[in-house]
């Protein structure tokens, strides 16, 4: 398998994912304005979205979306424990994390990386940020993760909580949030998935 990625991007989780479940890979860096991959590839050849993650898998088939990618693998590796087993409910509390991160907030961080976007629409995307993390760091409040142990919508929570130093979002008023973060970045599969985008030392 082959991940392509953008340092710090939301690929980060699935690269997360890929160390947390033990499962061989390489991985691929991205120019996102050029669309162009490391080796010079037109990316768009890949995914014709234009973005990240994508992941190649061996049969030639190329999985896009960060939610697909990362319930794939960790369907590859059920030993991980990273997504419990279809039929279970505890399954689909974890994938109604990864659609609440996806939907209400990754979502509400585009506009910031927009330079077209306007200073009220960046207002207006904030505001719903601080919504949707309150309620975020209120589950955290007494538990370790937002299930009943790592799983893939932590992967993808950590991700885009790296987000929140780029534009300038304090998390101050959310201890049990800022808590999760540093617990969360502890992990080895995280620490060695942030070296290899050159985001730690």
């Amino acid at each position: 398998m082959k991940l392509y990625f953008s340092p710090g991007a939301c690929s980060l989780s699935p690269h997360i994912v890929l160390h947390e479940a033990g499962l061989p890979f390489t991985a691929e860096r991205v120019d996102l304005r050029k669309k162009l991959t490391a080796d010079g590839a037109d990316f768009l050849a890949v995914n014709p979205k234009g973005y990240v993650p994508a992941l190649a898998l061996d049969d030639g088939a190329v999985l896009t979306e960060g939610p697909a990618i990362v319930q794939y693998l960790a369907d590859l590796a059920p030993q991980a424990g990273l997504l419990p087993p279809v039929g279970d409910v505890a399954r689909y509390k974890v994938l109604g994390w990864l659609a609440y991160i996806s939907s209400e907030i990754h979502k509400n961080f585009s506009p910031m990386f927009n330079p077209t976007a306007t200073d009220e629409v960046k207002a207006y995307a904030r505001k719903m940020l601080t919504l949707r993390l309150e309620h975020v760091a209120k589950q955290l409040e007494g538990r370790s993760f937002l299930a009943d142990n790592f799983s893939v919508a932590d992967a993808y929570l950590f991700t885009v909580l790296g987000w929140t130093d780029i534009i300038g979002f304090d998390l101050g008023g959310m201890p049990s949030l800022q808590a999760y973060r540093a617990r969360i970045a502890e992990r080895p599969a995280v620490q060695q998935a942030m070296r290899e985008e050159g985001l730690l030392k």
